[in-house]
């Protein structure tokens, strides 16, 4: 019998072999009945196991370090969530429902918002579904999903992993990972790379396999289920990267080396990674579950408490991006039949003119207020005439630098007439990709075109590398692309001054950069450029960087 090969999105590099363990598919959905006896008691039952389920999370943090640990924190505490306890035990004394499957119904519910939220926050989902799971198995006293406790080193195959299994994961183990869905920004694939596991997402049939082992190289996102017997393979690990919190090239070339956040949390964590400063700062955390517009002096105080841990270093604050797929009581948004293209982000604010004014006047008074160096960008911006509006606006208000995120071909297409108007630009490669491949970003079954290393996303970024150049003007990258240390020195090639990133790769990305050459960089560049699919530039670039 032949060996079998299969093809995902390599998404942590380095090649592994061993024996598969599978990961348990997630719990079935608990049943609406019967009614519990005494829903007051039922209900009683809710909040100790949500308890238990932070306290066991909370505990496994205690065991590591870096990303790994802020992630299992911010689990254990979403776990603990006052709100999504309290809309379950509603939902047990108001519907008579049990406590298991109140407890699901309430996680899916604040799953939803999040999905409509999209972006990052969409991305949060699997973690309200691995809380929810734990606190279900909790009350129906049935093991825990997860990782199964490991014998040997092993290749971990699953259906998606959640954050949370994947922060507590011990390399020494875990050959390589592969799942049938996820995506390549996936917070699951920022942890393998940063825990340096070889991981491929969206491989569709591995679940299907019949197979004792696996071969898989995360670099090309190749799976192969041999004939024979697996020999156990692990990856040669490198040591233990060091970086001095500089974005600088080996020859002095700089590289600004930023971090993106949504939180006070957030911020504090990337301070202390070392990132100098803000690509990306996200203002929804601030609107996501209000029902009328927060006040200009409670959003100052929220921005405030993310900018102050960055007093003196630059801060890049992306004004709302809601509107269609992410409905706000207060904007009064209509059903749209096709939102991701419909009134979302600067549009929105266009027509609510008023709700950009007061955020921007909170900005302008948080910047006074924490001392960071602040500029503001707004989203979903199509056209310079767009630009302009918003960068006259934005100055009228007191912001110094205003830009814009080009995240949609058009824009991409113009920016040398957007840089014209603005100060700066920002690409946000997650959503650019989702448009120039008309691929949703949060469909496992076509990760494979929102890879970031496909040659025409490529290409549209180095319109924007050239526009930079010829004006003179900074051009970053805020998506998950600059996350990948190779693709960190393609960007650099193509011309971008600044890389935003998770707060997991900041330390091994800038000390990739560090140790290569500007020329090498274009050179890697160009031969991404030119590679006929993802594999072959990732190949390309790696041999031109090496």
């Amino acid at each position: 019998m032949s060996a079998t090969q299969l093809v995902g999105v390599g998404v942590s590099p380095g090649q592994a072999a061993g024996p598969v363990v599978r990961v348990a598919e997630p719990l079935p959905e608990p049943p609406a009945s019967p009614a519990p006896g005494d829903t007051a008691a039922e209900a009683a039952r809710i909040r100790p196991a949500a308890e238990a389920v932070a306290a066991e999370l909370n505990r496994r943090a205690a065991t590591v370090e870096g990303e790994g640990r802020v992630v299992l924190e911010t689990t254990a505490a979403m776990a603990a969530d006052p709100a999504l306890l309290a809309e379950a035990e509603k939902l047990v004394n108001g519907r008579c429902l049990p406590a298991p499957r109140a407890v699901f119904e309430a996680a899916n519910g604040f799953a939803t918002m999040l999905a409509a939220a999209g972006g990052y926050l969409a991305e949060r989902v699997r973690d309200v579904h691995d809380v929810r799971d734990r606190i279900v198995a909790t009350l129906l006293d049935v093991p825990m999903p997860g990782v199964p406790p490991l014998t040997g080193p092993s290749v971990l195959v699953a259906r998606d992993l959640a954050p949370a299994d994947t922060a507590g994961l011990d390399p020494e183990l875990v050959l390589a990972l592969v799942t049938e869905e996820g995506g390549p920004t996936s917070h699951t694939a920022i942890l393998a790379r940063a825990l340096g596991i070889p991981a491929v997402v969206a491989c569709r049939g591995v679940l299907a396999l019949e197979t004792e082992g696996l071969v898989v190289d995360g670099g090309t996102g190749l799976v192969t289920a041999p004939a024979g017997v697996v020999e156990v393979r692990a990856v040669e690990r490198a040591p233990k990267v060091e970086w001095n919190g500089v974005g600088k090239l080996a020859d002095g070339h700089r590289v600004k080396v930023l971090a993106n956040v949504g939180s006070a949390e957030d911020a504090k964590a990337a301070v202390a990674t070392g990132a100098e400063g803000v690509g990306l700062f996200r203002t929804e955390f601030c609107f996501l579950s209000a029902t009328e517009e927060p006040a200009v002096a409670a959003q100052r105080a929220a921005y405030a408490a993310v900018l102050a841990p960055f007093a003196g270093k630059p801060v890049v604050v992306r004004t709302l991006d809601a509107g269609a797929d992410k409905p706000l009581p207060f904007l009064n948004t209509v059903e749209e039949p096709n939102p991701a293209l419909g009134v979302r982000g600067l549009r929105i604010a266009r027509d609510a003119a008023g709700v950009l004014d007061r955020q921007l006047e909170a900005i302008v008074a948080a910047t006074e207020d924490s001392g960071a160096e602040v500029s503001v960008m707004a989203p979903m911006v199509a056209t310079a005439e767009e630009a302009a509006w918003f960068a006259e606006r934005a100055r009228a208000a007191g912001v110094t630098r205003a830009g814009v995120m080009i995240e949609i071909p058009a824009a991409a297409l113009a920016a040398r007439e957007i840089l014209d108007a603005v100060d700066f630009v920002s690409l946000g490669t997650n959503d650019l990709a989702q448009y120039v491949f008309a691929a949703d970003r949060m469909l496992g079954a076509l990760a494979t075109l929102n890879d970031p290393w496909q040659p025409a996303l490529l290409r549209l970024i180095a319109l924007v590398g050239e526009a930079a150049t010829a004006t003179g003007k900074p051009a970053g990258v805020c998506g998950e692309a600059a996350a990948d240390p190779d693709l960190a020195c393609v960007l650099t090639g193509l011309g971008l001054t600044s890389l935003s990133m998770n707060n997991a790769a900041l330390t091994q990305v800038g000390a990739r950069l560090a140790g290569v050459r500007l020329d090498a960089c274009q050179l890697a560049a160009r031969a991404a450029l030119a590679a006929k699919d993802p594999a072959h530039a990732r190949t390309a670039a790696h041999a031109a960087l090496h």
